[in-house]
């Protein structure tokens, strides 16, 4: 190999006492896709944040096309030709695509001329956009090339892209794939995060492994297999997830029937019509791409925003639509939102405190003594916290730390637990694995499929296709606000859920029922 165009020596990291990355050495290549693999927590996202100049190096040395250098913000880093397409992204809604490329840009460039560049870029990189075409108007998919085209616009010589398939259809990633390899054959380098091993060998030429903060191997991922590769992240083989004992002969415990919700703000997204049944020991996932529905049959269907029509959710056979969270766990409900800090979780707030605020009502007589405003009884709200990380492995730095503390996959393992341990007749599950490692993910799809074979009724809405597919059951597919029907998920291919999540559905009685039989 030549001179890499960056590379990095010794990269420290230092919060208080803690290294969340301790001596990284990494070089990466002109013209080359390189990957940076490791569990949640291992370091990834603290180590690209020095290179884009987000955080600064405690020690160590960043090199870039030979030369020591330092960047203090990612206006520095943008000005020696490194850009970044965050998984998170960063756009107005209200404003248009030319409008939003337009703030990351030196001021002074007419609109008009960031419309013509902008559109330029796209269709030169197979990515099409309507410069002026407003953001809340465009799918998850169209809003990811907005970020990618953005960061070209600055001409980079290498792109960090941090989980860019996570909101794509299957056909949307294979055109962002193509994306890069043109990058690639013009010289430019990128460094991909993915948790999605499969495509990092499709089009990874190197790939970096770390583990708790430092570099634990390095490999040509096309030599090896998802499987190795999870290895090498983990220290440990990752166990395969087994859906044998699904059994969805029981009542059916969940449904929504004929239900329709206006949407609550301009951005938002009606529900129309949706029909599901979930049986007892049945695991139905949703599947869709970002933005279609997915938040809003979440908030209907867990009682975070009720619905005038009682009857338009049942649970457990009882007419549920208009009532809120609480009653809706008196039932035997469980609920796991998708945004974890705030929504799941109070971050600033101990992982013991939290368990309290998501089951005081549900567990009443359990964790309260002295009636409605009792005393916690904190002993016994420990043990069941201690229970619900032994048993989902939640790694944390003390007996009973802040939420905000922990790594998201390790969070999103005691979220998930916290449910699990009162084992609901229902549970509904919305993202299960954003963003979580391998051997985390395999640990909470498990958990999934265990509670339906014991007899409860699972819904799980999910970006993901490798997690559908292993967990469920039945598939339906949300577009638009519209259900399609559900069909059994071994009669269903990956090209086939893509056109369903682009809308390719043919009405079916009672328009976009979903009949989980």
């Amino acid at each position: 190999m030549g001179s890499p165009l960056l590379a990095v020596r010794s990269l420290t990291k230092l919060f208080g006492s803690f290294a969340a990355c301790n001596g990284i050495d990494l070089a990466i290549q002109p013209g080359e896709i390189h990957a940076l693999l490791g569990e949640n927590g291992a370091g990834k996202s603290t180590l690209v944040k020095m290179l884009f100049g987000v955080l600064a190096p405690t020690s160590g040395e960043i090199v870039w096309k030979g030369e020591s250098v330092r960047i203090p913000s990612p206006g520095a880093a943008r000005r020696f030709g490194i850009g970044m397409v965050f998984q998170h992204f960063s756009l107005f809604e209200a404003l248009t695509v030319a409008e939003n490329i337009a703030l990351s840009l030196s001021p002074g460039i007419s609109l008009s001329k960031v419309a013509e560049e902008a559109s330029r870029l796209s269709h030169l990189y197979g990515l099409p956009l309507d410069p002026n075409a407003h953001v809340a108007d465009l799918s998850v998919g169209e809003r990811q090339r907005i970020e990618i085209v953005r960061a070209l616009l600055q001409n980079p010589e290498l792109i960090i892209l941090d989980e860019p398939t996570s909101v794509l259809t299957p056909q949307e990633a294979d055109r962002l794939f193509e994306t890069l390899d043109k990058l690639k054959a013009e010289g430019r380098s990128v460094l991909y995060i993915s948790h999605r091993l499969e495509e990092v060998q499709r089009i990874c030429d190197r790939a970096t492994v770390l583990r708790h903060g430092k570099v634990t191997g390095a490999c040509d991922p096309r030599k090896e297999t998802p499987a190795s590769l999870a290895r090498m992240m983990v220290g440990s083989d990752v166990a395969s997830v087994s859906a044998a004992g699904t059994n969805a002969k029981g009542n059916v415990l969940l449904e929504a029937r004929h239900l329709s919700v206006p949407a609550r703000t301009p951005f938002a997204v009606a529900l129309k019509n949706v029909c599901l049944k979930v049986r007892g020991g049945e695991v139905l996932a949703i599947a869709g791409v970002a933005g279609n529905g997915q938040g809003e049959l979440f908030d209907a269907l867990s009682g975070e925003y009720p619905v005038a029509d009682a009857s338009a959710v049942f649970i457990r056979e009882k007419a549920a639509g208009n009532l809120g969270i609480t009653a809706r766990r008196l039932m035997g409900a469980g609920f796991v939102p998708e945004e974890r800090h705030g929504h799941a979780a109070v971050p600033g707030l101990p992982l013991s405190d939290n368990l309290v605020l998501a089951r005081s009502q549900s567990d009443r007589k359990t964790f309260l003594a002295g009636g409605i405003l009792g005393i916690i009884r904190h002993a016994v709200v420990r043990i069941a916290s201690r229970r619900i990380s032994e048993t989902m492995d939640v790694r944390k730095s003390g007996e009973d730390p802040a939420a905000g503390s922990l790594s998201g996959g390790n969070l999103q393992k005691y979220i998930v637990g916290r449910e699990l341990d009162r084992q609901p007749a229902v549970l509904i599950v919305n993202q299960p694995t954003w963003g979580v490692d391998a051997g985390a993910a395999s640990r909470i799809r498990q958990a999934l499929v265990d509670l339906a074979k014991a007899g409860s009724a699972v819904l799980v809405i999910s970006q993901d296709l490798d997690e559908i597919f292993e967990v469920a059951t039945k598939i339906a597919v949300i577009s638009e606000g519209r259900l399609s029907d559900a069909y059994p998920a071994h009669e269903l291919t990956r090209e086939k859920i893509g056109l369903l999540m682009g809308g390719m559905y043919g009405k079916t009685e009672g328009e976009g029922a979903a009949h989980a039989h």
